[in-house]
């Protein structure tokens, strides 16, 4: 029986199958097509280059150890790329790379079949039924630059926000990366951008979504057999925003197809924006090449505004509704809600609703009311100042001798809990931690936490520390 392409493929694919998962064999083996058999060189047909990369990550030593079974120890795979190129050109192409790590084959004539029919680039967000090619850009208007007032909590993220909205790709602010705790403004200044860069240059291609959108899409498109159209689709973005890009940890093939998402977009001076509530260096389960690309442009961190910013935000969210409010009462509640700007004006929205439903006139007495319940009912965020004084009271100490440079062991492993339960309970970043509990830097409150979970699982006193802290601060 005469050796063929196609007989020695199907022996590698019947080896590999026996190895691999169902629907990675089903993903990433079925669709590749045996063209050419020179020698003890085996020519495979897949379908784009992201596949071959793919490959050539995940599975070499696996096509590695099935090519050498069957054609011995000088066996060379060549990859033959069909490429879709959706950007003029309605020709498909072919490129011939040899496998790394193996001698490139000189690429003789090979005359592959290919499907001239050019497939029409899937666009996620059209209503199946609706012939619609124009991409909504998903921006919410209502979210501006004029109404994100600027404070010394913001004053980098949103300064870099207006260069980046100037000059889209044309800053090295790409990516740029907003970071920071629940309802601080995070995606209202990433709409923003978009909305001012839409404004500004109208012919640009702006498209806002969720990281947890556009990893369905993803799925999606793995089930549907059409993952390159949803990367196609993504590659002709011209001003791609990812809310919440912390939701990709864990998810590898979601972060693997953004990070070729995110190579292509970067290479051709299109603009990226990220937010996350952490910084990159506290993100978890996010691919080490991912994070070096996050870091490429800037990082600027939005934290809770101070009680000026606090009266500022308060101010003008009254002078957009038409509402005049007493100076003390609007000073009450800056001084009262501190955690975040959306609980801020959620209790001016409480004041201004009991006011109109009741026919109260509002005054001190009604905002003290509304506040005391709204703070009540409002999930308390735990801040690292109340984490230091819970955990000094529990050891019997001043805050000020936890902060102190002493190295007396019970003082530094009371000072190592803090930061590890200021790390578990807020969204503050490790530099953020280290500078509020004693002037430390970032490694300190890493070692602190390594230290605190190996404590725990070592030392039966120690994780009774642990869970009664546990306790009091999930009161």
């Amino acid at each position: 029986m005469s050796v063929t392409a196609q007989s020695v493929w199907n022996n590698c694919l019947s080896f590999i199958k026996d190895n691999i998962q169902p629907q990675a064999y089903k993903t990433w083996f079925e669709p590749i097509v045996a063209v050419k058999l020179t020698d003890q060189a085996l020519s495979i047909q897949v379908p784009s280059k992201f596949f071959y990369e793919w490959l050539e990550e995940h599975y070499v030593k696996i096509l590695k150890v099935a090519l050498t079974k069957e054609l011995g120890e000088d066996a060379k795979l060549v990859y033959v790329i069909k490429m879709e190129n959706t950007y003029g050109n309605k020709q498909p192409f072919t490129e011939k790379i040899p496998s790394t790590n193996r001698p490139a084959v000189k690429s003789q004539d090979v005359d592959i079949p290919l499907n001239n029919k050019s497939p029409e680039l899937k666009n996620p967000f059209i209503i199946p039924g609706i012939r619609n090619v124009k991409i909504e850009s998903q921006l919410n208007p209502n979210y501006n630059f004029e109404n994100f007032l600027e404070g010394d909590s913001n004053r980098l993220a949103r300064n870099a926000g207006i260069a980046v909205a100037n000059k889209p790709g044309g800053t090295s602010f790409n990516p740029l990366l907003i970071f920071g705790g629940v309802g601080l403004g995070k995606t209202h200044l990433a709409h923003a951008i978009g909305v001012d860069i839409k404004d500004k240059y109208p012919e640009k291609t702006v498209l806002y979504i969720s990281a947890e959108k556009f990893t369905q899409q993803y799925i999606d498109s793995v089930k549907k057999n059409n993952r390159n159209d949803f990367i196609h689709f993504y590659q002709i973005i011209d001003v791609l925003i990812i809310d919440d890009v912390q939701f990709f940890s864990g998810k590898s093939g979601t972060q693997d197809v953004f990070f070729h998402i995110f190579n292509h977009l970067h290479q051709n001076g299109k603009q990226v924006i990220l937010t996350s509530d952490k910084a990159p260096v506290d993100m978890q389960d996010i691919e080490q090449r991912l994070l070096s690309r996050f870091k490429w442009g800037l990082s600027a961190e939005l934290q809770t505004p101070d009680f000026e910013t606090r009266v500022s935000i308060l101010k003008n969210k009254l002078y957009r509704d038409g509402v005049e409010m007493p100076e003390d009462i609007i000073e009450y509640v800056a001084k009262n809600i501190k955690t975040n700007v959306r609980e801020l004006e959620g209790a001016i929205i409480s004041l201004i609703a009991q006011s109109s439903f009741n026919r109260k006139e509002i005054t001190l007495s009604l905002a003290k009311d509304i506040v005391e319940k709204f703070v009540k009912n409002t999930k308390r965020e735990v801040s690292i100042d109340y984490i230091q004084k819970v955990v000094s009271d529990y050891f019997q100490m001043d805050v000020s001798t936890l902060q102190s440079k002493t190295r007396k062991r019970h003082i530094v492993q009371a000072r190592q809990l803090a930061m590890f339960f200021a790390k578990k309970y807020t969204k503050a970043s490790l530099a953020s931690i280290g500078s509020q509990i004693g002037k430390r830097d970032h490694a300190t409150v890493l070692h602190a936490c390594k230290t605190v979970d190996n404590l725990s699982s070592t030392d039966k006193q120690f994780r009774k520390y642990v869970e009664d802290l546990a306790k009091k601060l999930s009161l």
